[in-house]
Formats: structure tokens, C-alpha cells, sequence
């Protein structure tokens, strides 16, 4: 049936299935020394900086999901553990608190100055926000307004040999009307605030370099060098900028040429990047970087391994879609119960696309499968509660409550970004344990889902309402990105009524 069961069935099968994946791996590691992939999974826009100890930090992009900023730790550049997230909720509170696709923490920078990390980022449609920390597996003080504004976007510090400190960045099209150009400003001695006007030091359209973004600023034997993508990012290019001052005049040099490799992070001999792989979203991967002639020279690597994410608590591996309120659910000794968020459920107007409190994690390798163990609790007829795999496209499998039984629909949404509509088709009906609370009883149920995804994101779903026997869907599911993400998988739960049922995650 599927892998993740299948394999233990007998010796037999767990030997065809061991030589199958080592099958698999050779093609894997084989694209993998082309291209330098470290982590097949979605940390978009990576930064890198060097720890106190010899080790190393990276934050990625997280957009609208929360907690935001994803803090990695590594001691090899290639094995990455997910230890924590810097942002707790987006500010402002009372925009974020409503989903917004693809908005939020843009292209995040991350430094450390003394013994003090510093995480930069740009919301494009509200400024220039920094965090800081002693400590950055521990707490993250709150998000600091450094430049309020409207689409600025990219940024990245760096503090001088004489005690100034400068911010560079880019800017959105979308937001303020141009783009492909660079600004640097002058920022206060303790970095919370500009203290000067920005100054244009690049133009990237009369050298061909359209669309530059992403940049990031370094001092290094007495130039300053910014390293910044341009093109786009399905066939960009890596651009080195070199000046003896701050605010230039820059030379420009590509320094690497290979489409599809975008913007990134340099610490000693290597540069974190991203590739965009849609479904699976913007996977990592690492250059080599040497110097000639005072430029840097990134070249794939010879050797390169993918890595599995770690991660030190498994619930860091599920976000919320929007900003977490106490009322989308609570953390329980066993995993997470997430609550019905109330939704209008009358006859073709029910999408969960702005459903905020959808509780889900990352696509993990090209291929994969999990297991999610379940127990969804209804009050009222018409509460539902399931497993979703979320994007442009998404597909859900809802156990809703009906006349104290549990009917099982599988519901597809095409397009659910442009106001696609859902199709249901209901599947069974499964009898619900009743236990008294209070004035109205409680309806309950178990169901264990499983997702298996092959090449292509195509993914097969299976649900058990006992754990031992399964039902496959019909038909494989086809899984898409979402804004500026990809696609993610979970759990979700809604209600037409104000009474609330949930579902329980068992991690």
C-alpha cells in the first residue's frame, strides 16, 4: 500500500523496498553534485552568519506564517537543525491576526555584532523590523520598527570598522512602482533606527542586471562587497559589487551563471542559496567560494549530500498560516488541538484558503511519507475536522459531524487563490463516540492519515478510522505552491456555529 506502513511488513518487502530506495538515492545524489543541494526543503531567501563558537545561524524567509524567522543551527554548513523561530507573531498585530498570502517577513538577514545576534527583515508594506538576542536558540527580544515605509525590502546590515552601521536593500515593484536598484542608508549606533536619507548605489538595468534583489553587504580586506541576485529567480544570475566606499561608485561582476540559483548568504568558503522547485518550494543548496583578483568565485561543489532537516522538538516543524491568537488552539502534553475557525458554510461558498489557523509543516524532500495520528471532536452538526494539503491547489479529507455520525468527504479546491470553488465527494460514514458535556453531548473520533508523495509533488492519501485498516483516495493528488511558499501539509478545523469543535495532533 504505502511505504511508510508497507515497509514493515515482512523481510521480504523491507529488502525490495531497501534496494528500491537505494536505487532512488543514486539518482538522487547523482542531481544532488550538479546542483549542490544540501536541504530539500522550503527555507526561501536563507541568510548565514558565524556563531560565538565556531558554529553557524540561519534564518530564512516565513512570509505570513507564524512563529516567523526559522533560526538553524549548524557546525558544517551541510547538516541544519531547526532550534527555533526569532518571531512569535507579525507586527502589526492587528493586520496579521487576518491572513495575508504572501506578505510578512520578506528576505530576512541575520548577524552577529560582538555577542549580539541580529535578525533584519523587510515587510513590504510596513518597513524595516530588527530582532536581537544573546542567544539564538533561546528568546528573541520583540520586533523593533527601524524604517517604517512602504516597499522596502531585502535588507541587510553590517557594522563598521569606526563604529557606523549601514543598511542596504532592495525595493518591490509591487509596493513602490520600480525596482532593480540598491540603496544604502546610514542607521543609529545601536542599529533601531535611520539616521540618514538613502543613497542609490546600484542600478542594475543599464549593466543588464535587471530585477537585482536580495542583497547583502560585507567588508572584507578594506572593500565592501555586496552579493545580490539578479534576473529573477527562475533564471537568474549571482552579482558581486565591489567598492572602496560605502556608498561607491560600485563595479559589478557576475559571479556565477547558473539559472535557478538565487539569492543567499556567504560565511568563510561557502554561499547558502536558494533554487525554486514550486510545489516543494525554494530548497537550499551550497556554493563553493574562493577569491581572484579581490573578487569572489562561487562553483559548485564536487561532492554534496542531501541532508533530512532536524529538528530538536517536532512541533518546530508545524507553523500557523497566519498569526497565532490564543483562540486557534493550545499546545497539549501530546501534541496540538486545533480549534474550529468559523467559516459561512452555506452551499458553494465554503474554501478554506483564508482559514488563518491552518496548523501545518513543510514538503521534506523530493519524496516522502508521514504519518499524522488524529482525534476530532464535533459539538455541533456541520463541524468538520481533517488533514489538508495546502496551496494554490489544495485537497482536504474532513471527518464532519452529521446526526451523531462522522461523514468522511474528500474535498478538492483548484485555483483556490483565484476564488476556485470546492468539490466534495463523500467517501463513508463512520459511527462517533458520545460523552456527556454538559448541556449537549460531544460526538468523537479517530482517524490516522497517511501521505505518501513521489516525484512531481504527486502525493496518495490514505485515512484509517481503526490504525490497522486503510483507504486509499481514488487518485493521487497533485500538490501546488502557495504565495511565495510551497505547498504544506496538516491539519485544520472549521465550524458553521459559534460553538467550536477541534481536532487533536498527536505528535
Amino acid at each position: 500500500m504505502y511505504l511508510c506502513r508497507r515497509i514493515y511488513n515482512d523481510k521480504e518487502t523491507m529488502k525490495t523496498n531497501i534496494i528500491a530506495f537505494g536505487m532512488m538515492m543514486v539518482a538522487v545524489l547523482t542531481a544532488v553534485n550538479c546542483r549542490a543541494q544540501i536541504l530539500y526543503a522550503d527555507f526561501s531567501d536563507p541568510d548565514v552568519c558565524e556563531g560565538n563558537d565556531g558554529d553557524y545561524w540561519l534564518t530564512a524567509s516565513s512570509f505570513q506564517c507564524t512563529p516567523g524567522l526559522p533560526v538553524l543551527h549548524s557546525t558544517d554548513l551541510d547538516h541544519w537543525t531547526v532550534v527555533n523561530y526569532a518571531l512569535t507573531r507579525l507586527m502589526p498585530y492587528e493586520h496579521y491576526d487576518t491572513l495575508h498570502h504572501g506578505c510578512g517577513v520578506w528576505a530576512p538577514s541575520i548577524r552577529r555584532h560582538g555577542k549580539t545576534y541580529y535578525i533584519y527583515y523587510g515587510d513590504p508594506d510596513y518597513g524595516v523590523f530588527m530582532l536581537k538576542t544573546d542567544d539564538p536558540a533561546g528568546r528573541w527580544e520583540d520586533p523593533v520598527l527601524v524604517l517604517p515605509g512602504k516597499g522596502v525590502i531585502d535588507t541587510c546590515p553590517l557594522w563598521d570598522d569606526d563604529g557606523h552601521v549601514y543598511l542596504v536593500n532592495a525595493w518591490a515593484n509591487s509596493r513602490c512602482g520600480f525596482n532593480s536598484i540598491l540603496t544604502i542608508r546610514e542607521l543609529s549606533a545601536d542599529g533601531t533606527h535611520a539616521i540618514a536619507e538613502p543613497v542609490m548605489v546600484y542600478d542594475g538595468q543599464p549593466e543588464g542586471n535587471h530585477t537585482i534583489e536580495g542583497p547583502k553587504l560585507y567588508k572584507k580586506d578594506g572593500y565592501y562587497y555586496i552579493l545580490a541576485p539578479a534576473g529573477g529567480v527562475a533564471n537568474g544570475w549571482q552579482v558581486a559589487l565591489r567598492s572602496s566606499n560605502i556608498y561607491g561608485p560600485y563595479e559589478a561582476k557576475t559571479v556565477y551563471n547558473q539559472p535557478g540559483i538565487h539569492q543567499g548568504g556567504w560565511v568563510n568558503d561557502a554561499f547558502i542559496c536558494f533554487q525554486e522547485t514550486g510545489a516543494y518550494g525554494r530548497i537550499l543548496h551550497r556554493l563553493d567560494v574562493g577569491w581572484k583578483d579581490r573578487w569572489p568565485v562561487m562553483s559548485r561543489r564536487k561532492t554534496a549530500e542531501v541532508q533530512k532537516l532536524q529538528c530538536i522538538d517536532k512541533s518546530l516543524l508545524y507553523q500557523w498560516h497566519a498569526n497565532y491568537q490564543d483562540t486557534f488552539g493550545f499546545r497539549t502534553a501530546g501534541g496540538m488541538r486545533v480549534y474550529g475557525h468559523r467559516i459561512d458554510m452555506t452551499a458553494g461558498q465554503e474554501t478554506i484558503w483564508n482559514v488563518p489557523n491552518l496548523y501545518l509543516r513543510k514538503f521534506e524532500g523530493e519524496t516522502f511519507c508521514d504519518t499524522l495520528h488524529t482525534t476530532i471532536t464535533a459539538k455541533a452538526n456541520g463541524q468538520q475536522s481533517g488533514f489538508v494539503i495546502m496551496g494554490r491547489d489544495y485537497l482536504r479529507l474532513a471527518a464532519e459531524l452529521h446526526d451523531g455520525a462522522f461523514v468522511i468527504k474528500e474535498i478538492r479546491n483548484t485555483d483556490a487563490d483565484k476564488g476556485g470553488a470546492e468539490t466534495a465527494t463523500t467517501l463513508q460514514t463512520i459511527p462517533a463516540r458520545q460523552y456527556g458535556a454538559g448541556a449537549n453531548p460531544n460526538y468523537e473520533c479517530s482517524v490516522t492519515f497517511t501521505i505518501e508523495c513521489q516525484r512531481g509533488a504527486l502525493c496518495n492519501i490514505a485515512y484509517s478510522t481503526d490504525g490497522k485498516t486503510f483507504t486509499a483516495l481514488p487518485s493521487p493528488f497533485k500538490a501546488r505552491e502557495g504565495v511565495w511558499i510551497g505547498a504544506k501539509y496538516g491539519v485544520y478545523s472549521i465550524t458553521p456555529v459559534a460553538a467550536r469543535g477541534w481536532i487533536d495532533l498527536h505528535l
